[in-house]
């Protein structure tokens, strides 16, 4: 039976991190993308905001999928209550609704993303790594949120 989302996790940026996340955000929302850089906007669950961060948007046979490597962030649970994200630069944004996969589906999707991107996120996706053994994973993978991006219109 597949479960979304059961394992809470959530691997906090240190300051570095954010300083570093933010100035590619900047470039993403202005419609420079650095290595598949996604600028991500959500209503907040709470204040009912805007945020904004940066993702990389994984391509899989023609659907798009969103992945938050560092767990159960605020991005993660704003776009989860939201049911929809906007995607791409501020001038030229889309709006999408998100569909979480559930962990039974997750594992091929997880792979693909570790080879493309594991040199950015090494250390903070649960453990794995380009070399981790399905089981591995398949375990990783209750902690980790990942979204199937549905276009509207």
């Amino acid at each position: 039976m597949s479960r979304i989302g059961e394992t809470r996790r959530y691997d906090a940026p240190g300051i570095g991190a954010r300083a570093f996340n933010g100035a590619i955000r900047r470039l993403a929302e202005a419609g420079v993308s650095t290595q598949g850089a996604t600028a991500l906007r959500v209503r907040g669950r709470h204040s009912g905001r805007t945020h904004a961060v940066v993702v990389n948007l994984l391509r899989v046979d023609g659907r798009d999928y969103l992945v938050s490597p560092r767990g159960d962030t605020q991005w993660a649970r704003n776009a989860r209550a939201a049911g929809e994200v906007e995607l791409g630069p501020r001038r030229r944004s889309q709006t999408a609704g998100i569909v979480e996969i559930g962990d039974d589906d997750k594992p091929e999707l997880l792979r693909r993303y570790l080879d493309r991107w594991y040199w950015q996120v090494r250390g903070h996706i649960g453990g794995l790594t380009p070399s981790s053994t399905p089981e591995q994973v398949r375990a990783a993978g209750a902690s980790i949120p990942v979204f199937e991006v549905v276009r509207q219109g």
